[in-house]
Parts: structure tokens; C-alpha cells; sequence
């Protein structure tokens, strides 16, 4: 199956500090690739890297098969969802108003995003009834639901997924993670996803990728990671959430 997004030698750095070492990576296509590892390992620089947030200093980014230039990245955003922790929504509009923001922007006609909101309330399950309401009347767990809405909005090719149930408490965090295994088969999705919760990206991941100071230190199953770690670093990492009933 031939990758979505290709990364080869990518790095970046502030100021004398690496954030990230180069890189190269793959995120294939219909699968769900999670980045963990310890805070400021370079999981959500690799994120913002791909999304052009922020320019490499080295190396190419390919999507779909061509190369990530300036001229295209306006292009490129509309071909892919971000969510980010707590959602990222803004405040003065309402869930609807958020969820629609990009296809409004575009133009889509009223119809269309009518249509599409439907089907997107059905496929996170949130309430339509909700849809009036503003962030601050909503729970986390419905904020998520409708940045995920947001995300979801324009049919996105890759969906990058940054700490996006981090704050959550452990029941509502379950319940979406079953939500997004069950959203990300249906349709077929290409995702990236970051966490700091290995039981987590074990239930998620099609292929986890273990990341330690700005480097990839082990790709492959919850299982590769366990059976035959690839350093001391890897059995620390793993050792560390032993209490965690992995999947």
C-alpha cells in the first residue's frame, strides 16, 4: 500500500535545540498511525510539520505522491482535518456555526452542508439538538465531538489528530475512544494521532511509533514494542504504564 504522507530527512530546530532529529516516515494510507512518546519528544512538531504550521529546516514532505511547496499549502489544509486538545473551537460561535466554518468559507451550497452536518452528527453521534449551543454550554467530551465534526467537515484525505482526548475524564475518554475506532474504520481514514497513553494508542493504532528526543526510536505493534524493544528506552517507556490494562 503506497504511504499518503512521506517524510524523508525532515528535522527542525529553535534556536541550539533540536525539536526534531531528521526524520523519515511514512503514514500509509487507511490506517491509524499514533505517535507516542515522553512530553517534548517531537510528537506534535512532526503534526505541525506536515500541516506547514511550521516550515522543516530539512528534508521533503510528499502528499499523495507531491512534493509539500508554499504555493500549495492553502490547498493542501483543505485535504486535511486537524484537531487539536480541548478542540480548539471558537467561543463566539456555536457548535454549528464551528462545524460549518470552512464550508462556508469555500462557498459549499446551503443544502450540501446541511446534508453533511447530518451525517456528521450520525457518525459522532452528537445530539442535533445541540447544535445551537455554544462551547461553554457543551461538555468536553460533546466539544470534541464537534471539532472532530469540524475536522471531519470537508471529507478530509489525512486526519491529524494532536492530544485530542487528553483532558478528558477516564469514562468519557473510553467512550470516545471507541467513537473514533469505530468513525476511523467506517470510513476508511488515513490518521495521525498523538498521545502520551500507550493503552491508548494500542486500542487505536494500525502501527504505533515510539519517538525520544526528537527521534523515532521503534515502530510496529503493541506487541513489537513489548516482545523485542529495541532499547532500554522502550522497556522504561512501557514499564512505566504497567499499571494500564493495554489492549
Amino acid at each position: 500500500m503506497s504511504a499518503l504522507v512521506q517524510l524523508v530527512e525532515v528535522s527542525k530546530r529553535y534556536r541550539d535545540a533540536p525539536a526534531l532529529h531528521p526524520t523519515t516516515l511514512a503514514i500509509e494510507r487507511g490506517k491509524t498511525t499514533v505517535l507516542i512518546g515522553p512530553s517534548g519528544c517531537g510528537k506534535s512538531t512532526l503534526l505541525r510539520l506536515i500541516i506547514r504550521l511550521i516550515e522543516p529546516d530539512t528534508g521533503t514532505i510528499d502528499f499523495d505522491g507531491a512534493p509539500v511547496t508554499p504555493d500549495k499549502i492553502d490547498m493542501l489544509r483543505r485535504r486535511i482535518g486537524y484537531v487539536i486538545q480541548e478542540g480548539g473551537l471558537f467561543p463566539h460561535l456555536t457548535a454549528r456555526a464551528n462545524v460549518l466554518l470552512m464550508a462556508r468559507h469555500l462557498g459549499k451550497p446551503d443544502e450540501e452542508m446541511r446534508r453533511r452536518l447530518s451525517e456528521l452528527c450520525a457518525l459522532t453521534r452528537f445530539p442535533e439538538n445541540l447544535l445551537a449551543r455554544y462551547p461553554v454550554e457543551l461538555s468536553g467530551g460533546q466539544r470534541q465531538r464537534v471539532s472532530l465534526m469540524r475536522a471531519l467537515m470537508l471529507s478530509p484525505e489525512l486526519l491529524l489528530l494532536d492530544e485530542p482526548l487528553g483532558a478528558l475524564d477516564p469514562l468519557v475518554r473510553a467512550s470516545l475512544q471507541k467513537d473514533l475506532k469505530e468513525i476511523f474504520s467506517r470510513l476508511r481514514q488515513t490518521v495521525l494521532l498523538v498521545t502520551h497513553d500507550l493503552a491508548e494508542a494500542a486500542y487505536l493504532a494500525d502501527e504505533i511509533v515510539l519517538m525520544n528526543e526528537g527521534r523515532i526510536v521503534q515502530r510496529g505493534s503493541i506487541a513489537d514494542l513489548r516482545g523485542d524493544p529495541a532499547s532500554d528506552f522502550v522497556t522504561e517507556f512501557i514499564n512505566a504504564q504497567r499499571s494500564l490494562a493495554l489492549v
